[in-house]
């Protein structure tokens, strides 16, 4: 893959097309079996159990109190030593909306291909943004991009990788952002939180691991300046109280995360093998096998249109990606009957 400018601000025409468009795929195939199996989206089926909340939680505004807890709940899960350096936002989508505007309009370089909404964001405050598959192609900009693990591919970059690549923007007043979403289920040592490069801001996403995507909630981890400007750019009561409670119980929990790492690692390698056994297998990069996490696996065919209607005609739907056809990313399996239907589908001709 070339290296890719586009800095042409965005428009509403190129909103980017995400997995999870359940109601949409159901219009397209409306006789396909029901309930609809959703492996589109890399989220956990099986979420953390929410836990009982009190009526202040709705009824009040969020206070100051509930924030700290929250901020403390992530620092302790993160790794991180100072709750100044936390920011929670409702969603690390609000994030990657604001924190373009917080910068000067500069070259941004987006490791590729990856979640498009980062190149999305940076083009529509401005930035001449360009997508690269270099390593080396990053420093070259004001502000690079990572996603790691990335998502689609699962591709994990070393942490000294990045630490290298922070120092040199440092040097020039540039900015690394390190993508984080799906780093909960990665080995500790994967993360760059529990020890912050310079000049660096690393995301992090709850609702992917914990299985809980419409709670909104998200995290930057950053500089003290950066961290006091995005929370002035979010405003107050940013993160509803629900989600403050729901945060902090779930952040907390070591146990249930514990467990939860273990079961979806073997939930990966039952889906490498159902994969497997219908002719696709994860794809590679180099030497380095592209399953950075266990919540998705990418395959690739050239038959992959249709291998997508075939699964979406036995109700059940994967993601597809405009900018390489051949791509299909699974998620997993919620229950024993979501697998059952996905190997009948898998073997069906």
């Amino acid at each position: 893959m070339n290296d890719r400018a586009t800095s042409t601000p965005g428009t509403a025409s190129e909103a980017v097309v995400h997995g999870g468009n359940i109601d949409e795929v159901s219009r397209l195939y409306p006789d396909a079996p029901k309930p609809w199996i959703d492996l589109s989206t890399g989220i956990n089926p099986i979420p953390y159990p929410v836990p009982p909340l009190s009526a202040d939680a709705w009824s009040r505004l969020p206070t100051k109190a509930d924030e700290q807890a929250l901020l403390a709940a992530a620092a302790h899960r993160y790794g991180v030593r100072v709750l100044n350096s936390i920011v929670a936002a409702p969603g690390t989508q609000a994030l990657l909306q604001i924190i373009p505007r917080l910068r000067p309009s500069g070259s941004v370089a987006v490791l590729a291909p990856t979640y498009e909404e980062h190149a999305l964001c940076w083009r529509s405050c401005g930035h001449k943004v360009r997508l690269v598959d270099r390593i080396d192609a990053l420093a070259e900009a004001d502000v690079a991009v990572v996603v790691n693990p990335n998502n689609p591919t699962g591709q994990l970059l070393p942490r000294a990788t990045l630490h290298a690549l922070g120092a040199v923007l440092a040097g020039r007043n540039g900015l690394l952002v390190v993508d984080e979403a799906f780093a909960d289920l990665c080995p500790v040592q994967a993360s760059l939180t529990s020890n912050l490069p310079p000049a660096t801001l690393v995301l992090r996403s709850f609702g992917k691991t914990y299985g809980l995507a419409g709670v909104r909630l998200g995290f930057a981890i950053t500089s003290f300046d950066m961290a006091d400007r995005l929370h002035r750019a979010l405003g107050p009561w940013a993160v509803s109280g629900p989600a403050l409670a729901i945060g902090t119980a779930a952040l907390g929990d070591d146990r249930w995360l514990e467990q939860a790492r273990a079961c979806l690692t073997l939930d990966g390698q039952r889906l490498d093998a159902l994969l497997s056994a219908a002719g696709c297998t994860p794809l590679s990069f180099g030497s380095v096998t592209l399953c950075g996490s266990p919540l998705f696996r990418l395959v690739e065919s050239m038959g992959a249109a249709d291998f997508a209607d075939r699964l979406a005609r036995h109700g059940i739907h994967v993601r597809r990606f405009s900018y390489n056809p051949a791509w299909l990313r699974f998620g997993l399996p919620g229950c024993e009957r979501e697998w059952q239907r996905l190997a009948d589908a898998l073997s069906a001709n």
